[in-house]
């Protein structure tokens, strides 16, 4: 199959330019449907979710300004890729992606959307959540350091390799989605996510969330 190709090159790319240091990433299940959410630090970040997961039946969003890319592009749909539209409420891609996860699919997921242009988590989106609390299945947060696109830049200019942390935290899960108020319930629900994300990072890299009371609470609770 074309992704274990993509594996192969994958490891040789992070094994030239980067240290990778993995924590618990044994624990993400190698069967069922699942949700894997992280911070969106770099380009990279897509190459080690291809490298790193075990899995073959990974679900990978792009956006659709990359499609017609001759490398993302091209890549993309080796990959089978759900293609997104960031633009509005693209209800086409749900619908791929609820199936896939009744299959027993695996989805990697950023709810931020994009790189952070900050290096520092952003305020994460409701996609992720939605599909979460609709779904009902179990998501684990992974937070990433050392792959923003400027480290990548300034090692390679100095032949130097990136120090890269993954870090997998406890899986948990979100309540059904309720008939009313789903925005406020989708923002109190996406605050979480990512504060589960921001305990797996260095306090540098956790941006908005930096002092957010439930983040506070999760890193009391360690």
């Amino acid at each position: 199959m074309l992704i274990g190709i993509v594996k192969a090159i994958a490891r040789v790319i992070v094994k030239l330019i980067g240290n990778v240091k993995s924590i618990d990433l044994d624990t993400l299940p190698e069967t069922g449907g699942v949700i894997v959410v992280t911070n969106h630090l770099g380009r990279l970040d897509a190459v080690l979710g291809v490298l790193l997961v075990k899995r073959l039946d990974v679900i990978i969003m792009i956006a659709e300004k990359y499609e017609n890319h001759p490398l993302w592009g091209w890549l993309g749909k080796q990959l089978d890729a759900v293609w997104l539209n960031r633009t509005e409420a693209d209800f086409k891609a749900m619908r791929q992606v609820f199936q896939r996860l009744r299959q027993g699919n695996m989805l990697a997921i950023a709810p931020e959307g994009t790189r952070s242009r900050t290096e520092t988590m952003a305020q994460g989106k409701p996609g992720a959540a939605y599909l979460a609390a609709k779904s009902g299945l179990p998501i684990y947060p992974i937070g990433l350091s050392g792959t923003e696109d400027r480290l990548l830049k300034e090692r390679f200019r100095r032949w130097r390799r990136l120090d890269i942390t993954i870090r997998v935290g406890k899986p948990f899960t979100l309540p059904p989605m309720p008939r009313a108020d789903r925005d406020a319930f989708l923002e109190e629900q996406t605050d979480e996510i990512m504060c589960r994300i921001a305990a797996l990072v260095p306090p540098a890299y956790r941006g908005v969330y930096a002092d957010h009371p439930r983040l506070q609470e999760l890193l009391t609770a360690e």
